[in-house]
């Protein structure tokens, strides 16, 4: 009887069991989403432009100032978003329309979030997918030996100590010329010239009548009178002398007794003819330059420079001469003297280098490429010379603060190689990572905050002043 009634009670209990958990799981089920539970492969993305990350939406799409696809927002280390705090909401196509509440613009678009910077630290914060594809790079801050080398060009010039004028300091005629063509080589003591001169002719019977007046005079016995006729012979053979009449010349005038008729000029030194006005029967005046002679043995280089690059140079560097005709062939020589006037046409200066010049290989008027090595600068802070933004009045480095966080940064520079380093003076430290490359990209995006931000502000009231202060 017992066993009768037991089965009703445990088949009504599972029937019982069985609805209540049908009516409980159709409950869970009819909860409002956001009260459901998310698995935990389950995660609540936002988008935003990697260009202008106050655009915020909660699906892809395009951004609607640039028009780049937008980008997932980055999650924090706890898996969720990133909580910002909206200050107020601006339009996208106009930058001045502002309200505090979401809403459209006057073109009827929807009006987008501006969130709090307070707490990013300034800089800008790129996706590092989208830095990628931006091609950024970065390099370190790093200490290194460094020296400016100046690279300019020079002309070739003769050397102002070796060259002779040639001219006459008698009145006469050019009867015999010898060199007849400029850039004809001529050797020390070579003859140029003959001149026939009649005072040369008068001067030199003189001295021939003085000469033999002596001679019978030196047995007479009254001193005074022999002494006076050797002081005429004297300033008669000085004479001579002054008029460039060699030793060797009154020698032969004095033996042979006879008066020559014309006056022969030689070359004082080893050299080039760089310029002869000189012509056969040409009339000769004292002191007219008819030749001019340079010793090409030994030449200069005068290298031009900016008046920036003059501090960097200085007496007794060494510099290299490149020919530009023969690349492989370096000449060295030493800078000599630095000019102390700058060229009014071209604003640059000079630079003397002192060189010898074997086989006359370079030759005047000559465009050379001049190298000069500048001091080292020991141990100086180094950075690629294309991570610097420069706008004329200052210089900016954007420096990777990781997780894709850049901040501008102002900097001073200072020696620049011919390596592609660049020294910074002030503004960075050693081991800190700039940006080298699509670092304008990163200015535009910076400025363009920054106008925003500027724009966006909401205006700053002036103290009213009062009505008794406008009559103190």
């Amino acid at each position: 009887m017992k066993q009768k009634i037991v089965l009703p009670i445990v088949i009504l209990a599972i029937l019982g069991f069985s609805v209540g958990g049908y009516l409980v799981g159709r409950h869970s089920h009819d909860l409002p989403p956001d009260k459901a539970t998310v698995s935990e492969n389950e995660e609540a993305h936002q988008w935003t432009c990697s260009m202008h990350p106050f655009i915020i939406r909660d699906k892809p799409g395009l951004c609607p100032i640039c028009g780049m696809d937008l980008v997932p927002v980055k999650k924090d280390a706890a898996g969720g978003a990133t909580e910002r705090k909206i200050t107020h909401w601006v339009s996208s196509m106009d930058p001045t329309y502002v309200r505090d509440a979401p809403g459209k613009d006057t073109m009827g678009m929807d009006l987008v979030p501006v969130y709090d910077k307070s707490g990013e630290g300034g800089g800008v914060t790129i996706d590092p997918a989208t830095s990628q594809s931006m091609g950024v790079r970065i390099a370190p801050a790093a200490r290194q030996d460094i020296s400016r080398s100046i690279k300019t060009v020079g002309i070739v010039t003769a050397d102002e100590s070796r060259q002779s004028s040639i001219n006459s300091k008698v009145e006469g005629w050019i009867e015999k010329l010898y060199v007849d063509q400029t850039g004809k080589p001529v050797g020390k003591g070579a003859p140029l010239l003959e001149i026939y001169s009649p005072d040369l002719v008068s001067a030199q019977q003189e001295y021939l009548l003085a000469l033999r007046n002596s001679e019978r005079l030196a047995e007479n016995p009254y001193p005074e009178i022999a002494q006076g006729a050797q002081r005429l012979r004297d300033a008669a053979r000085t004479r001579l002398k002054y008029w460039d009449i060699s030793d060797k010349q009154i020698s032969s005038l004095e033996q042979n007794g006879e008066v020559k008729k014309t006056l022969t000029l030689y070359s004082p030194v080893n050299g080039i003819v760089m310029m002869k006005k000189a012509l056969p029967g040409m009339r000769v005046m004292p002191g007219e330059e008819l030749l001019q002679i340079s010793d090409l043995a030994k030449i200069w280089v005068d290298a031009q420079l900016y008046e920036y690059q003059l501090p960097a140079v200085k007496v007794g560097q060494s510099a290299e001469i490149i020919l530009p005709y023969n690349i492989g062939k370096k000449l060295h020589g030493k800078i000599a003297y630095i000019y102390p006037t700058l060229s009014g046409e071209t604003r640059t200066a000079r630079a003397r280098i002192e060189l010898p010049n074997p086989g006359l290989e370079l030759k005047p008027e000559m465009y050379v490429d001049v190298r000069i090595d500048g001091a080292k600068q020991a141990a100086a802070l180094v950075v690629p010379v294309e991570a610097i933004l420069d706008s004329g009045e200052q210089q900016t480095v954007f420096v990777a603060l990781g997780e894709g966080r850049f901040e501008p940064r102002i900097v001073r520079s200072g020696v620049k190689d011919e390596n592609g380093n660049i020294e910074i003076l002030d503004g960075l430290k050693e081991g800190e990572q700039v940006v080298i490359s699509a670092q304008f990209m990163l200015d535009s995006e910076s400025r363009l905050r920054e106008a925003v931000q500027k724009m966006t502000a909401p205006p700053v009231e002036k103290p009213k002043e009062k009505l008794d202060d406008l009559f103190k």
